[in-house]
C-alpha cells in the first residue's frame, strides 16, 4: 500500500519557495508492506547531476528553445536510422568519475537499437553523444558555463554548444558559445563572419538573429521552427499533389490526343486503303471493258467479213 505526504521542508530548503528547481519523490519502506512517497525539493546541485524520475522546472524561454533546436535537429537527422535526438533525458557515463547528467538535448549516432530511455547507458549502448547542447537558465547557468565544459570533455562529447541566455535589466540577451574536441582536450569553436558556428554532423548553422536563437542551412538560410517547418511540408505537399495533379491532367490529355490522332491516322489509312481499292477495281473494270469492246470489235468485224463472204456466195448462184 501506498501513502502520498509532503514532509515538512528541509532546513536548506529556500523558504520562499522550496520547490523553485522541482521536486523528486522518495519511497520508504515503513514496514508490514506500506511505503511513504515524500515529494521532496531539488537542490541546486540536484539539477547539474539528476536522477531519474526528478521533475525540473523550466522557465518559457528554455523550453521554447529546447523545443525548436531539437525540432531541427531531429529534421536534419531524419534520413539516418541510427541517430537519435534526446531532450531531457539522463545521460551516464562510462567514465567511473563521472556523474550522470541530464542535458537539454544530445544528437546520438551510431545506435543499434530505439529504446524508451529514461536513462542513456553509455556503456551499455556503446555509443556515445556526437554534441550536446544546453540552454541556460538563470539558476543553472553556471554548470552550462563551467562545470559541463569539464565534465563533457572528460566524457569524450566531441561537440558541446551552449545557448547563453543573459538576463540583464529585465531583458535576455542570447549568445552561442561551442567547444570541440582538439586532440585530448576542448577547445573554443571559431564563429564565421556572422557570429555562426558550423555544426557538421547536423549540415547546420548555429547563431543568434534579431536576438534569438536559430539554425541556418549550408546556403545561410534560416531555418524556421516546428510549425513554419510543418507549414512548409504542408506547402510542399500541396504545390507537388497540384504539380501531380497536372501532371497526370497533362498526361491524360496527351494519351486523349494520341489516341485522337491514332483513330484519324488509322481512318485515313482506311480510307485511302479504300480509295486504293477502288483505283484498283476502275482500272480493273476499264480493263475488261477495254477487253470486251476489243471482242465485240473483233467479232463485229468477224460478222462483216462472214455477211460479206455470204452475199459473195448468193451473187455467184
Amino acid at each position: 500500500m501506498t501513502q502520498t505526504v509532503i514532509n515538512p521542508l528541509p532546513a536548506d530548503a529556500p523558504a520562499e519557495d522550496p520547490f523553485r528547481y522541482g521536486w523528486r519523490i522518495v519511497r520508504r519502506d515503513i514496514g508490514d508492506g506500506y511505503f511513504d512517497e515524500e515529494l521532496v525539493p531539488l537542490r541546486l546541485i540536484d539539477l547539474l547531476h539528476p536522477e531519474e524520475g526528478d521533475q525540473v522546472l523550466c522557465n518559457y524561454d528554455h523550453q521554447r528553445r529546447v523545443r525548436y533546436l531539437a525540432d531541427v535537429f531531429l529534421a536534419r537527422t531524419a534520413d539516418r536510422p541510427d541517430a537519435v535526438v534526446l531532450s531531457d533525458v539522463r545521460i551516464a557515463w562510462d567514465v567511473p568519475e563521472l556523474k550522470a547528467h541530464g542535458p537539454d538535448i544530445m544528437v546520438i549516432f551510431g545506435v543499434q537499437t530505439i529504446r524508451n530511455w529514461s536513462t542513456f547507458d553509455v556503456a551499455q549502448e556503446g555509443v556515445r553523444p556526437t554534441l550536446i547542447v544546453e540552454v541556460t537558465s538563470p539558476e543553472t547557468r553556471r554548470f552550462d558555463l563551467y562545470e559541463k565544459v569539464e565534465h563533457y570533455d572528460l566524457a569524450g562529447v566531441p561537440l558541446y554548444v551552449i545557448v547563453d541566455a543573459i538576463e540583464r535589466r529585465g531583458q535576455s540577451l542570447v549568445r552561442v558559445i561551442g567547444y570541440e574536441r582538439a586532440g585530448a582536450a576542448y577547445r573554443p569553436m571559431v564563429p564565421n563572419e556572422e557570429g555562426r558556428l558550423w555544426l557538421e554532423p547536423l549540415r547546420v548553422w548555429i547563431g543568434v538573429q534579431e536576438n534569438e536563437v536559430y539554425c541556418f542551412d549550408e546556403q545561410g538560410r534560416r531555418i524556421g521552427d516546428y510549425a513554419t517547418l510543418t507549414t512548409i511540408v504542408i506547402e510542399s505537399e500541396e504545390r507537388i499533389a497540384e504539380a501531380l495533379a497536372e501532371a497526370k491532367a497533362q498526361a491524360r490529355a496527351r494519351m486523349e490526343a494520341e489516341a485522337q490522332a491514332r483513330q484519324e491516322a488509322e481512318a485515313r489509312v482506311a480510307a485511302e486503303e479504300r480509295a486504293q481499292r477502288e483505283a484498283e477495281a476502275r482500272v480493273a473494270a476499264e480493263e475488261r471493258a477495254q477487253r470486251e469492246a476489243e471482242a465485240r470489235a473483233a467479232a463485229e468485224a468477224r460478222l462483216r467479213v462472214l455477211e460479206e463472204e455470204l452475199r459473195r456466195l448468193r451473187g455467184g448462184e
